[in-house]
């Protein structure tokens, strides 16, 4: 038997390790061999599914790529084309890179068309047939909440493995675009901002309405700080400071230039993967914890290969929520039936199941948060910082009809009351200057541009008259720094919206975020209904309840994977080192 090969698949920059044990310099080069002519087959894993392509090599070059299959949307179209035009002028995927915006899809294409061209070389990629083994801690979830927790407690000198049950690591913490919120750090003192975590808490609770653990949001608001020079001097860039919809000041880190949050993180957690030498075994789905006498002691794990099971010290299940479990949702939310879901389709709430036999409670399970702004079409978010940067929101009539400050229920309710429960985010060249974000849903294709106001109202077909008077009555509310149409105040109106061209997005409410799960203390350990901790068992991120209560706040979502990833992992490394 071929010795496996150990996959190392970048995907916009996030190393995704396989999981096997050979050394690189071991294993057979597939660069070093010609390709054989004919047509060869490969699968990648791309945003919402696998993407199989078809390789055809003639007299040893690759003359065609075709995509044989896929479940991308029709806005993924241009950047494989891209992918597929690169890897034609150049004969490999080496050297490509993602297409910005359609970075998922983009390296599922590049995995896909490796594979292909591997097998032209007559090189087979095996997955890894894992057998019983034990570890420390093994980590439940390749997403921020659980690279987090690897990461710490692999710092603590734990050995660690983390499980993840999709091709990709990353999860939700891909797509998130919005920052990391956190008060008095020291990037907002050197920018000059002021701020406090009374307020940090007040906004938290208050977005909430009251129904978050205060003691969980105590903590949150307590360490967000830390763990944003703990990112810092993992390497990440947190220099730039904006502000969401719900919070009282400027406090959602985020990358110079307003980039995206998200991919910059799984970027970094990665690389601090690699230097902490964590195993992580993609495609491993775990099926069930062990336990004895109440106490978790592994969990059991299919693979394509088969079965196995790992025997730990501790489990960390950070698994992320059920948004892509529509019947999930229906369940606590019938009212939500046929919405769609920003969440990538790994999210379906599988934990849940695990711990009934320890008696887990599961908490506010009914609070789904849907988000107001998912591009009508293909569900991917818009981020608020879009308008906490100075857009508007207008209806098919052309007229505002909300603060679009408003916490994100609020405007989700106020959007699904207007005509076609949809809207369109308008703004200027000014605030796409001001935040990099918007670049990706240019390259997708999400805009429409137009070079004067009564251009773009004729281009959405909105009524002209009407669209150039609220563009004209919104630049006076700015200028004199007062909304008295709906309030919204004159630090959160940064721009005037008058500098062409003029651009618009089409969107509507989507499933983003569910708030409840399984029951937490603040050491992230994972309470039974008596309210005691089960022992070798914590959690983390959005498989979690009780933090954010009915409605989460912008950028409160990764504080809270970061917070408590790194509190799980703390914690586990603790118990780990203290009991065994």
């Amino acid at each position: 038997m071929k010795r496996l090969i150990h996959i190392l698949a970048l995907v916009g920059g996030i190393a995704f390790l396989a999981g096997c044990d050979e050394k690189e310099a071991d294993l057979p080069q597939p660069e070093q061999a010609v390709m054989q002519d004919g047509v060869y087959e490969g699968l990648g894993e791309g945003r919402s599914g696998m993407i199989k392509v078809a390789v055809e090599v003639k007299e040893h070059i690759i003359t065609a790529i075709r995509i044989l299959s896929q479940s991308e949307s029709k806005f993924a179209q241009p950047a494989e084309q891209q992918i597929i035009e690169a890897v034609l002028e150049k004969q490999t995927t080496e050297g490509v890179d993602a297409v910005s915006g359609a970075t998922l899809t983009s390296n599922g294409m590049l995995a896909a068309i490796g594979m292909a061209i591997d097998a032209s070389k007559g090189v087979e990629r095996e997955e890894a047939a894992y057998t019983d083994t034990s570890c420390d801690i093994v980590v439940v979830g390749a997403g921020g909440a659980g690279l987090a927790a690897a990461v710490q407690a692999s710092s603590m000198g734990a050995h660690v493995i983390v499980l993840e049950k999709q091709g990709i690591i990353g999860g939700n913490t891909n797509y998130s675009t919005g920052g990391l919120n956190a008060a008095e750090t020291s990037v907002q003192k050197k920018l000059g901002i002021t701020d406090s975590r009374q307020s940090h808490f007040d906004d938290t609770m208050s977005g909430g309405h009251y129904l978050n653990d205060p003691s969980l949001v105590t903590t949150l608001v307590n360490k967000a700080a830390a763990v944003v020079d703990w990112l810092i001097s993992l390497g990440a860039d947190m220099g730039d400071v904006g502000k969401m919809a719900g919070s009282s000041q400027s406090r959602t880190h985020r990358p110079s230039g307003g980039a995206a949050i998200g991919p910059h993180l799984m970027s970094v957690l990665s690389r601090a993967v690699q230097a902490e030498n964590i195993s992580i075994r993609t495609r491993n789905t775990v099926t069930a914890l062990t336990e004895k006498d109440g106490k978790v002691t592994g969990v059991k794990v299919n693979t394509s290969k088969g079965t196995y099971s790992i025997q730990a010290k501790a489990v960390i299940i950070a698994t992320g929520g059920f948004g892509a479990n529509l019947s999930m949702v229906e369940q606590y939310r019938p009212e939500l039936k046929g919405f769609g879901t920003s969440n990538h389709h790994g999210a379906t709430g599988d934990a849940f199941e695990w711990v009934e036999a320890l008696q887990v409670p599961l908490v506010h399970m009914d609070q789904i948060q849907v988000h107001p702004t998912g591009e009508t079409g293909s569900h991917l978010l818009i981020t608020e910082a879009v308008r906490g940067n100075g857009a508007i929101l207008v209806n098919s009539e052309g007229v505002r009809f909300a603060d679009e400050m408003w916490t994100r229920d609020r405007l989700s309710d106020a959007i699904l009351e207007q005509t076609g429960k949809s809207a369109y985010i308008i703004f200027d060249q000014s605030v796409r200057e001001s935040l990099s974000a918007i670049e990706n849903y240019a390259q997708q294709g999400l805009l429409t541009s137009a070079g004067t106001v009564s251009e773009l109202a004729q281009a959405l077909n909105l009524p002209v008259p009407a669209f150039v008077a609220t563009m004209e009555a919104y630049r006076m509310y700015q200028v004199a720094g007062e909304d008295p149409d709906f309030g919204r105040k004159a630090e959160e109106m940064p721009r005037p919206l008058n500098q062409a061209p003029y651009y618009a997005i089409h969107v509507e409410p989507v499933i983003h975020h569910t708030m409840g799960g399984i029951k937490i203390n603040s050491n992230a350990e994972v309470l039974n209904e008596a309210g005691e901790a089960v022992p070798g068992l914590y959690a983390a991120g959005e498989v979690t309840g009780g933090v954010h209560g009915g409605n989460r706040l912008g950028g409160n979502a990764v504080a809270d994977i970061m917070v408590f990833g790194q509190i799980a992992g703390t914690s586990a490394a603790r118990f780990a080192s203290a009991n065994f």
